[in-house]
């Protein structure tokens, strides 16, 4: 009898699951497990901590609610979910021993520190002359599936996009078949069921994440039936934050609530039959593979590498003064109403607007002269779609020093973003009340308003909302002898 255990990692559905479809294929009986890795926990336990001394992240909670109702569904089919805090390196090859298991199944992961750690698992199982399979599952394509004519890896997206698109075939989105037989997901023995982990036990509270962003394949699955229904408009809407204009998939899709093929049927099903909205979406998603693809290709850029080496010449501002600005950056208190309001977002909710995204991360880098990496570093603590492929990959295209980057010059104007995506303050007012009372005009640039319009909305610049940190147009001439070293460079 042909026994396996199959480790979700971030992958946590039942359904079109390549893992997990090649356990039930291949074996008699299968058994399911998740580790909260320690090894990436605890580095979080720090900074503000609660009255209890617990961590407030909303990610942990999310992945903890969504195990909750896989073991729930499994326990109904006469399985469960085996579920530890600990080393994977240590717990995977104990559990796996302790089962008697042949095979451990697990979709792959492309981060360096996740392929050392499976490397590691994998010798560890072979010492118990247990067998260790991962699978392509989280991507359409990977590592070096979508080459250029002189098979080299692509650093430009748009020829990317489209050998992608030439490449793709139906059996690349076809779903797999996760319907276990009966009593093929075993029982799992006394001597290991246990209850899952109590965030408490690890050192994490509760969030109320799920008020706002309910975990599960199930919930994932009804944000997508909700989006289908605005997706034809996609391309009119992803730009405004104050509309319901996205998808709101990605922490399903980052955690494997939902699966990418299913996503890309969709989307490609809907551009063959004319939708710009679909199209665009589709877009996004291969630029999902995409990063994904130069972080496997490119490891260098997970140590904090630009990939373009040039701009790693670039003097950062730095010192007390630094600390202070990027401070304000983070609290929202920068002055800049579009910049602040997508902080507070971010701070409040662990969500941001992508267009926002961009707007300050440009503003960050190119407007006060902070180095990229410190605000990638944030974003990573607080976004719950957190992806360090994606997030890395943003934060370098809006830095001008990764691939297929804006261009240096390319400096984004907060107020004209502001002006042109919330050109009625709407999403400003919602994450800054205090600015409610201005004007459509004015509350773009509270400090361009005339002291009769402050006062009547009573506010006192410096005391109800910070004057701006700094000048926009001098900053812009700061950065560009800033970024004169890579032009410099590349000339010689």
């Amino acid at each position: 009898m042909k026994k396996a255990l199959v480790w979700f990692r971030r992958d946590l559905r039942l359904y079109d699951n390549a893992a997990l479809h090649h356990a039930l294929t291949q074996s008699d009986q299968v058994w399911l497990v998740f580790i909260f890795d320690a090894t990436i926990l605890k580095p979080l336990i720090q900074g503000e901590l609660d009255a209890d001394g617990l961590k407030h992240d909303r990610r942990v909670d999310f992945i903890w609610q969504g195990l909750k109702k896989m073991d729930e569904e499994l326990r109904q089919q006469g399985g469960g979910l085996i579920v530890r805090y600990g080393d994977p390196i240590i717990c995977i090859p104990q559990i796996a021993g302790e089962l008697a298991v042949n095979t451990v199944y697990t979709n792959r992961d492309y981060e360096p520190s996740a392929i050392a750690r499976d490397q590691v698992v994998q010798k560890n199982l072979a010492k118990l002359n247990i067998a260790f399979e991962d699978f392509k599952d989280q991507v359409i394509f990977e590592k070096k599936e979508i080459l250029t004519n002189s098979s080299t890896v692509f650093s430009i997206f748009t020829p990317y996009k489209n050998n992608w698109l030439k490449t793709l075939q139906e059996k690349d989105l076809a779903p797999y078949d996760c319907t276990p037989k009966a009593k093929q997901l075993a029982s799992i023995p006394k001597t290991i069921d246990m209850p899952l982990p109590s965030l408490q036990s690890m050192g994490f509270a509760k969030t109320g994440v799920e008020a706002y962003l309910p975990a599960g394949s199930e919930n994932g699955q009804s944000f997508l039936e909700d989006f289908l229904q605005r997706i034809d408009q996609y391309q009119i809407g992803r730009d405004f934050p104050a509309i319901k204009g996205v998808s709101y998939l990605s922490t399903h899709l980052r955690f494997g609530m939902v699966s990418i093929r299913g996503l890309v049927r969709e989307a490609h099903r809907r551009m063959l039959a004319g939708s710009m909205g679909a199209t665009i979406w589709l877009s996004e998603l291969i630029w999902r593979d995409f990063y994904f693809m130069i972080l496997a290709n490119h490891p260098r850029l997970a140590n904090g590498a630009s990939f373009k080496p040039d701009y790693d010449n670039i003097q950062w501002e730095s010192g007390a003064t630094a600390k202070k600005l990027f401070t304000a950056w983070c609290e929202g208190k920068t002055g800049y109403p579009l910049v602040d309001a997508a902080m507070h977002q971010l701070n409040q909710s662990g969500y941001m607007h992508n267009r926002l995204r961009m707007v300050v991360a440009s503003f960050l880098s190119k407007d006060l002269g902070i180095d990229w990496r410190w605000g990638e570093a944030y974003f990573a603590e607080h976004l719950n779609d957190f992806e360090l492929s994606s997030n890395n990959g943003g934060w370098q295209w809006a830095s001008s020093s990764g691939c297929d980057a804006q261009p240096y010059f390319r400096i984004f104007n907060p107020i004209t973003q502001s002006e042109k995506f919330d050109p009625e303050g709407k999403f400003i007012r919602r994450y800054l009340p205090q600015l409610s009372k201005l004007s459509k005009k004015s509350v773009h640039a509270p400090w361009r308003s005339g002291h009769i319009e402050l006062e009547a909305a009573g506010i006192l610049l410096g005391r109800d909302y910070p004057l701006p940190i700094i000048d926009h147009d001098e900053a812009r001439k700061k950065t560009l002898v800033r970024y004169s070293v890579v032009k410099k460079i590349s000339t010689e």
